[in-house]
This record gives structure tokens, sequence and C-alpha cells, in this order.
């Protein structure tokens, strides 16, 4: 590493730790659950001495031990092309804006937005700027994952953000700390949204309707039945969950050119359980039309 690399990756530490500064009575120790502070623009401690340093790329890891998934660095890459040069979700990404602005009281502070499951950061970014450039403030926006390679793609490109490699069971934040929590296409804990979520919080849940990359899942499981599937019961334990505000449908097609449909192949799951064969006559395709099918799922933390 050349000298130049090196004080970048200090500057981006020390710049990641100082926009932490300003937020960090948010944080609570996962171990110990104490108050934390800043200390140095270098890293996070707690009032019993554990600490988290920021990372050069400027992220914290909150966990205690590597967890290895089968989410890489090439798969985030993807997705967050996909997202940002081929605008793949802009329409959820407008409508969950528009959302958190018609159901987030206004007030002259800032708006505080965790991102559950935040991957890259594509998706949190993108609201984020939606929602800062309509109403409020200033908007802080917080995302976690229990990926390291997730979170060192969204560190590296999206400054001005909070980023953290975290356990879902056991996020680093004190209770009522959120304004809106966002779970896109991930895994959920719902007593920790409740605990998060401020008394008038708002949580916000996308999940895959049958509609959803039909097209995709057609050509690479051809057999009938091996397509379908059924968020019924996820929509219900949502619903019992969280005090019900509604439930938004939203579906759209794209078109994809060949290496729009090439990001889609490296990010979707969908290509684990495929053969290869499969895999690769849909990488050969110069076109393809892709149907988005998704619920949005919106509630209020429960009293």
């Amino acid at each position: 590493m050349n000298e130049v690399t090196s004080l970048l990756q200090e500057n981006k530490r020390i710049k990641s730790a100082n926009y932490a500064s300003h937020y960090e009575a948010i944080f609570a120790c996962p171990i110990c659950h104490s108050s934390m502070k800043v200390l140095e623009s270098k890293s996070l401690i707690c009032a019993n001495h554990h600490t988290f340093d920021f990372a050069k790329q400027g992220y914290i890891n909150f966990t205690s031990r590597s967890v290895k998934t089968k989410y890489g660095k090439e798969l985030f890459e993807a997705r967050r092309k996909l997202i940002t040069e081929g605008a793949f979700y802009k329409p959820l990404s407008n409508k969950i804006a528009k959302i958190i602005n018609e159901h987030v009281v206004k007030t002259n502070e800032t708006i505080s937005i965790l991102d559950t499951g935040c991957g890259e950061g594509s998706h949190l970014s993108a609201i984020c700027d939606m929602v800062r450039s309509d109403f409020f403030k200033s908007v802080v926006g917080i995302g976690i994952d229990i990926s390291k390679e997730g979170i060192v793609v969204a560190s590296k490109n999206y400054s001005n953000k909070i980023w953290a490699v975290a356990d879902l069971a056991n996020t680093p934040f004190k209770n009522k700390q959120f304004d809106v929590i966002l779970n896109i296409l991930s895994p959920s804990n719902y007593t920790e949204f409740n605990r998060l979520l401020k008394s008038d919080g708002l949580v916000i849940k996308i999940v895959p309707q049958s509609g959803y990359l039909k097209e995709l899942r057609e050509h690479l499981f051809p057999k009938p039945g091996e397509q379908n599937y059924s968020n019924v019961e996820i929509v219900e334990r949502f619903n019992e969950s969280f005090q019900f505000v509604d439930s938004v449908r939203l579906s759209y097609t794209r078109s994809l050119n060949k290496p729009l449909i090439e990001w889609l192949v490296q990010m979707t799951p969908l290509t684990w359980t495929a053969t290869k064969e499969r895999v690769k006559s849909i990488l050969n395709k110069d076109s393809a039309q892709i149907t988005v099918d998704l619920e949005i799922l919106i509630g209020k933390k429960t009293i």
C-alpha cells in the first residue's frame, strides 16, 4: 500500500468516526448495553471499556466473531450496479420515500432511518437522499448487516452514513432511537424492531410477491411447482407484531440489456440452486423483460 492510499484510508476512518460522533447517543454496547462515546476519532468505547474500532473503510464491526455467508463482494457490487446504474429498484425507493414523507411527523429535527439487512447500502442511500430533499431538516441513515462484505462495499461508496456489521438479534443501539426502520427483502427481528422504534416510529418491510422475477424463475426452474412460493405467513406475522398502517402492492416491468442481465444473475440467490446450463443460457440473452412484484408492509410500534 502506498502512502497516498494509506492517508486516504486514514482520512476516511477519521471522517466516519467524526460523523458518528454527532449521533453517538443512539449507541449501546452490544456486550453490556451501556452508553458509548467516540474516542480520538477512531473507536466507539462504552462505559465498561468495551471497544469497537472504525475500520479503514469507515465502518464499525460490532460482531464478536466472523460470520461466513454466501453473499460475497461480487454479489454486492453487482447489486449496487443494478440499483444505481440500472435503476432497477427506483420505483421502490420513490415509493418508500413517499411513504416516509406521508407517515412520519414533520418536525424541524433530524429524522433517523435504520436499514436492517442493508447489504451494500444503495437502497438506504437513495431513500435518504429523496427524503432529505423533500421535508426534513436532515436525515441520518444507519445501515447494518451481518455480512461484512456488504458493509465494506457500502462504506466505500456512500459517505455521511453510519455503516455497521451487526447481529439483528443484538443490535448496538439504545431503546426508542429510530423514526423509521427499513427491512427490504431480508430477514427480520420484530422484537428488536419494536425495541428500537420511537413511540411513533414506522417500520417498512418489503416482501416479494408471486410475480417477483417470474421470468428469471421460469427460465431457471422449468418444472411446474418449482417457481412458486407464498409469503402469506410472513405478512400475517408482520400484522401480529405491529399496528397495521397500510399494505401497498408495487408491480412493474424492467427491460434489461446484457450487462444488466449479468448483474441481476450475479446478485440473486435464485442462481445458487439452478443448473449451470440454465444460468449460462440466460446470460447469453441480449435483452430480457423482468418483472418486479413486491408488497410494502407498513406498521407502527405496538404499544
